[in-house]
């Protein structure tokens, strides 16, 4: 039976950023994921946008990550040679009621130490947009696009330069601590074409989504350490014609996410999206990504509330994807979740829940956060 140092679960950008991280440590890695390739669910379904680290709460470590993170990330980019465009972003007030909204979110982007962020009046937005209807703005200079499949594959490089290993097509159907309280370490078994066991001293769940799913599977942790998912799909809807902004340009905020935005792609592009769309299944299998047309009535009004210029036809239904929630509908959002030894009782055993947005931006503050955790409970 195979022996190593660490196995990583879920090939997605947080658990390719944490395996290169692990494998750079010196560790024999194995990163094992369910799909054929690297990337294909979540990971391949978003914004690719980076995020400056405003939204989140003081101290919460979606703030910490992200603005660590930010800063990571366009320094792996640029010396990796990984595409971004740092198209800054306005998070706008579309009329004088909203400007005390800006004015707190503002506030807590200054709490978090968010670099390059100010408020501007809705005459010098306009001069940045002259298509943008606003009463102000926040201009977040720090916020970009990124290429994420690039940035994936160069992850994805680097663990394998480092000696890491990826099995495709390699759920996981148990997981056994071995000897007493895991110190041991693992015993998996691992499903797929041939069938494989590895015994491994670290066993990482970094699923996404599908985390929760994956902890029911190791035996002896506390069902109560284990999170309830829920699943909120957004849809995305992509402009016909050229883009008229220059700027990533986002409402005030709505409950479960961000509000009806428009962001560019590499090549300027625009698309608008993602909306929230709680859905009522248990499980992933159950997704159903399919754009309906109909959500783009709504998409309408919320748009021309900042682009009163978008004309009728304009959208059409593009993507979706789904966001690894791990707090219920009408909840406020909660915080990436670290589930680590000292939480369950289990040696060698760290599960990654609730690592939706901002996980693309924050993935090697993540892996670097994690490391610590590591040496911590060593």
């Amino acid at each position: 039976m195979e022996q190593v140092d660490c196995v990583v679960i879920g090939a997605g950008v947080v658990g390719l950023a944490v395996a290169r991280e692990m494998a750079l440590q010196g560790r024999e890695t194995i990163l094992l994921e369910r799909e054929n390739a690297f990337g294909t669910v979540s990971s391949a379904r978003n914004s690719e946008v980076i995020h400056a680290g405003i939204y989140y709460p003081k101290d919460s470590l979606k703030a910490k990550l992200c603005v660590e993170g930010n800063r990571l990330l366009y320094e792996y980019c640029r010396s990796h040679q990984v595409g971004t465009q740092p198209y800054g972003k306005l998070i706008v007030a579309s009329n004088a009621a909203q400007i005390d909204d800006l004015q707190a979110i503002l506030y807590k982007a200054e709490q978090n130490h968010v670099p390059e962020i100010k408020l501007i009046s809705g005459a010098q937005a306009t001069i940045l947009e002259p298509q943008l209807k606003c009463s102000a703005a926040i201009l977040s200079s720090s916020t970009g696009i990124v290429d994420s499949h690039g940035l994936m594959l160069s992850y994805l490089g680097g663990f394998e330069d480092a000696g890491g290993m990826v099995a495709y097509q390699s759920p996981l159907l148990s997981a056994k601590p071995l000897g007493n309280n895991a110190v041991g370490g693992y015993e998996l078994e691992i499903s797929g074409v041939d069938g494989m066991k590895i015994q491994t001293k670290l066993l990482i769940n970094c699923a996404g989504m599908s985390a929760p799913a994956v902890a029911q599977k190791i035996v002896g942790l506390p069902s109560e350490q284990i999170p309830k998912a829920y699943f909120a799909k957004g849809n995305y809807f992509s402009l016909s014609g050229k883009s008229p902004f220059h700027h990533l340009i986002y409402p005030i905020p709505e409950p479960g996410g961000l509000g009806v935005h428009l962001t560019l792609d590499m090549g300027g592009q625009a698309k608008f999206g993602p909306d929230v769309e709680w859905l009522a299944i248990e499980s992933e299998e159950q997704i159903d990504y399919t754009v309906n047309p109909e959500r783009g009535e709504g998409f309408y009004e919320a748009v021309r509330q900042y682009w009163p210029g978008l004309k009728d036809g304009a959208l059409q239904p593009d993507y979706s994807g789904v966001r690894a929630k791990i707090m219920p509908p009408n909840t406020p959002a909660g915080d990436f979740c670290f589930n680590a030894p000292q939480n369950h009782g289990l040696h060698g055993l760290f599960n990654l829940y609730g690592f939706e947005s901002p996980g693309l931006t924050s993935s090697l503050a993540i892996a670097k956060h994690l490391e610590e955790q590591i040496k911590s409970s060593l």
